[in-house]
């Protein structure tokens, strides 16, 4: 499963990264010219579609995340690569109130053509949410098989550096308390897909989020590809021996600790007492 991850990548380089073109639009409209310039505007728009953001080493349920997906933009005919900020904790559409979304979160593979909270957003409305990593808790057990097992969590990233792409899917949710035309009118939430873990991290957790090489980001965003079954066979995780899995402190578990260093691997002696 997935319940706690790192996302520092700043959105220019996500735009960059990911091919996304929504902030296009407002860089042609500028009259700004020269590199700089060009630069500047472009971080000016990128910024301007997520206000508020702000790195995160220890993102949770309910937390803002930036997500990359495609939709045919209001008056427009063709899907648009955008970038956007969503509520990680899928809310149905046809859900009374937001409350569920916290225990939805991670949508399995195997099922999520078929379960009814998300066979309709599988069909047309995923997304990917680039992160640094993910962290992941082992149960290890007492060496004197006395006492209660303690939790080590591991942060599992990309051997490469790159951002992970984590396979997501997202949907609109209507509140019917407020006006059509209020800011709060409609919630859009998002959830990450889950496969069977690799080799490498099954004596960890036997499932991982499901992630994705650039080769299939354009299926996989394609709204266009709305037959389920053809979007089933794009469930397919990338080789074994991308991903690096490293120890790391126990104050990751307390999401009020957020800072560059929860991602680090542990002292070599606390290492050595865990292999």
């Amino acid at each position: 499963m997935c319940g706690r991850f790192a996302a520092s990548t700043e959105p220019e380089d996500i735009v960059e990264l990911f091919g996304v073109s929504q902030w296009e639009p407002a860089q042609r409209g500028s009259a700004q010219r020269g590199s700089a310039r060009r630069d500047s505007a472009r971080r000016d728009s990128v910024e301007s579609l997520v206000p508020g953001w702000t790195p995160s080493w220890n993102v949770a349920p309910t937390d803002p995340v930036l997500v990359v997906l495609e939709r045919v933009p209001k008056g427009g005919s063709t899907p648009v690569r955008q970038l956007r900020q969503l509520r990680w904790g899928l809310v149905p559409a046809w859900s009374k109130s937001p409350e569920s979304a916290v225990k939805m979160i991670n949508a399995r593979a195997d099922t999520v053509h078929e379960k009814p909270s998300y066979r309709q957003a599988f069909a047309s409305r995923r997304c990917l949410l680039p992160v640094d990593g993910y962290y992941e808790w082992q149960t290890i057990e007492s060496a004197t098989g006395k006492g209660r097992p303690r939790k080590q969590p591991f942060f599992v990233s990309r051997v490469d550096g790159a951002p992970l792409a984590l396979a997501g899917l997202y949907e609109f949710w209507r509140d019917r308390s407020v006006a059509a035309d209020h800011p709060a009118a409609w919630l859009v939430t998002c959830t990450i897909v889950t496969t069977e873990a690799e080799p490498l991290l099954a004596p960890v957790h036997e499932r991982m989020p499901l992630f994705l090489q650039p080769e299939s980001f354009a299926d996989w965003l394609d709204p266009g590809l709305d037959d389920p079954e053809q979007a089933r066979a794009l469930l397919v995780a990338p080789r074994p021996g991308l991903l690096a899995l490293t120890p790391v402190s126990a104050a990751v578990g307390s999401i009020r600790n957020n800072h560059p260093g929860l991602t680090e691997r542990t002292t070599p002696e606390t290492e050595g007492a865990l292999f």
